[in-house]
């Protein structure tokens, strides 16, 4: 496995967000060989309703997600925190992709990171997702944990990653999750 894609979750709307920051900075940080796909739009996932893909099978920006995420080599989540948890927009994109048949979670490699402007840094969404992670299959690496705390003071006025540790944190995630997803594929082989 020489390339790989890798398809980013975002767990924020906002344009502006240190989430979209975190995304960007992963991209330019990301090793020779690891492209960071455009992040798909979950806005337009309706919110989960099972009679409807029993009705009429999934909306089209469900079946979307589901083929992206099928078609990656590896996901990589980047999510704010939001109530002590995962915000319901990622929560319900989960919700949707992971149901049968050929839920495209299971047995895939997968990256979390997060940044808020508390100290935490998205330390509780990162567990929560790592509880519904388990449940659809998917292999997330355990180190480097990426959980930028006071992000505001990480990035400069037009958004760009300032902070070296933040950056060498990023770096090596990226690179941890190439090397899983590599791993993995060699040991499926």
């Amino acid at each position: 496995m020489d390339d790989l894609n890798v398809l980013p979750l975002l767990g924020s709307l906002r344009q502006g967000s240190y989430n979209r920051m975190v995304l960007a900075a992963a991209r330019e940080l990301a090793p020779a060989g690891v492209t960071i796909l455009p992040e798909p739009e979950l806005r337009e996932i309706p919110p989960y309703d099972d009679d409807v893909r029993e009705s009429s099978g999934f909306p089209p920006a469900v079946q979307a997600l589901r083929e992206a995420i099928a078609a990656a080599d590896a996901v990589l989540f980047v999510s704010p925190e939001y109530n002590f948890s995962i915000p319901g927009l990622l929560k319900n994109a989960i919700d949707w992709a992971s149901r049968a048949p050929d839920q495209p979670f299971a047995g895939k490699p997968v990256g979390i990171m997060g940044a808020s402007g508390g100290p935490a840094g998205t330390a509780r969404m990162q567990y929560h997702l790592r509880q519904v992670l388990v449940f659809v299959d998917a292999l997330p690496i355990n180190k480097p944990e990426v959980m930028v705390g006071t992000a505001q003071s990480r990035f400069d006025n037009s958004g760009r990653l300032t902070d070296e540790t933040t950056e060498q944190f990023i770096r090596d995630h990226v690179a941890a999750l190439a090397a899983w997803t590599r791993r993995l594929a060699a040991s499926n082989g």
